[in-house]
């Protein structure tokens, strides 16, 4: 039954090569069930919930993979949006409320559904330069890391203009930077889940320097889902006319998930003639996904590029990704573990504000603080992509790459990106050469500048 309905003689491949390809990509991909609650948890979400939300969407969004487009991917939270939520969305300036984000979350999957039978999606794909594309994703990148590297304790708030060299003898730093490490090193010998071993590292020492202690219990049952279950605020996302929230969320889902699937397709030889087999309902199903997990209190779903070490292992069809969600609904019943290890550590510094020496406490995150740093450095690998020799395409990838991290907001970073393309290209006489879907969402991010109160 399994092979007729996976194909699975079709591709080459057996029950055991997909079970093997299947627990690799779980691996490689289980650490969003450690950095997730901590992330949201930081937007005032409750960790438990949106760690059962996290193991049970990814399951779903990985079995509508497999099932739809029978590849094996895994589908989860995306790194980068999870952030952008958090941290731009919820506590940046905007200051919205997560259940109304989550609002937001919500229609941009429903954009995305809405405009699979118009090939509007691939119009996007086509329309946004790849200067911009590698840009964007590389500036996330900085993002990730620049958070990573201050819940780590290697950098910190030294007065409320720069960032200097967190203590490095504090037990916080010291467990993050042995976490580092080990993760580089594993990743340099080309090691299966790294990332995942390395967060155990950290954990080990963690636990040995008391920053983290013994559960209670190693097994459990999932924590209730109910804090987050159906609390999105759709109403909310509209009145408030969170239209470029709205864009944000549905591009990066788009061009993660695209770039993601394209890919794995070409180290898997799914690609035919150039085109991607299926690619429709893979992005369905990517699509149905984030809409489900706003549903259930969570961030926009893609496809993810971890899953190439299950391709590389031998993952060739659907059964891979069977396997990959069976590994996440069995992960929901360790939930004491994973609390303990990705819990925050408090400390209390006194730094200069504002001309008078403040004492303040916040919390560290050094058991999950290196992942974050390594997917950084994975993400920026993208300005390779980037025509560096041509101003009117460098110069905007640039600000894009530089406005991410120095404003703490994706949004302010592909409006400069994109509205600093649009102008280079007219006044060089290259008008041409830019979509006018490019032209039409400059004015959109000039008119979000120039009239008060429209975000």
């Amino acid at each position: 039954m399994l092979s007729d309905l996976f194909k699975l003689k079709e591709n080459q491949t057996d029950l055991r090569t997909e079970s093997l390809a299947g627990l690799t990509t779980f691996a490689t991909m289980a650490y969003i069930i450690f950095v997730q609650p901590v992330v949201l948890g930081a937007a005032g979400m409750d960790r438990g919930a949106v760690f059962t939300s996290t193991c049970l969407i990814t399951a779903f969004s990985t079995l509508l993979m497999a099932l739809l487009a029978n590849y094996p991917v895994g589908v989860a939270p995306a790194m980068g949006h999870n952030f952008f939520f958090a941290f731009a969305v919820v506590l940046g300036p905007m200051q919205i409320a997560w259940q109304t984000a989550l609002g937001a979350i919500f229609l941009s999957g429903v954009i995305f559904i809405a405009t699979s039978s118009f090939g509007f999606r691939e119009r996007i794909v086509a329309a946004v330069p790849e200067s911009l594309k590698s840009s964007i994703a590389a500036g996330i990148g900085l993002f990730i890391t620049l958070i990573g590297l201050e819940w780590a304790g290697l950098v910190r708030l030294h007065s409320e203009t720069f960032l200097t060299l967190g203590d490095l003898h504090s037990r916080a730093a010291v467990v993050a930077l042995i976490g580092l490490v080990a993760t580089i090193i594993l990743m340099a010998r080309k090691v299966k889940g790294a990332i995942l071993l390395g967060i155990v590292i950290a954990a080990i020492a963690g636990a040995l320097l008391g920053i983290i202690h013994k559960p209670d219990a190693i097994v459990s049952l999932p924590p209730s889902i109910a804090p987050t279950f159906f609390k999105l605020d759709i109403a909310g996302a509209i009145s408030q006319n969170l239209f470029a929230v709205i864009f944000v969320f549905f591009f990066l889902d788009l061009f993660d998930t695209v770039g993601s699937l394209i890919g794995i397709a070409k180290q898997s030889g799914l690609m035919k003639d150039g085109q991607l087999p299926r690619a429709g309902r893979a992005l369905l199903a990517d699509a149905i996904g984030t809409t489900g997990s706003a549903l259930v209190g969570n961030t926009t779903m893609v496809s993810y590029i971890e899953s190439a070490a299950g391709v590389a292992a031998g993952g060739r069809t659907g059964l891979a990704g069977v396997v990959v969600a069976i590994l996440f609904l069995a992960a929901m019943f360790f939930s004491p573990l994973v609390s303990a290890i990705s819990g925050g550590y408090p400390i209390t510094e006194t730094v200069l504000i504002g001309g008078q020496m403040v004492t303040r406490t916040f919390t560290l995150y050094p058991i999950t603080s290196p992942a974050l740093i390594v997917v950084g450095s994975l993400m920026i690998r993208a300005v390779r992509d980037i025509e560096w020799d041509d101003f009117t395409e460098s110069l905007p990838a640039f600000l894009t790459l530089a406005m991410i991290p120095l404003t703490f907001n994706i949004t302010d970073g592909i409006a400069f990106g994109f509205i600093s393309y649009a102008l280079l290209k007219v006044v060089t006489g290259r008008a041409r050469e830019a979509h006018w879907l490019i032209y039409l969402f400059s004015i959109l991010f000039v008119l979000r500048y120039a009239l008060p109160g429209l975000h």
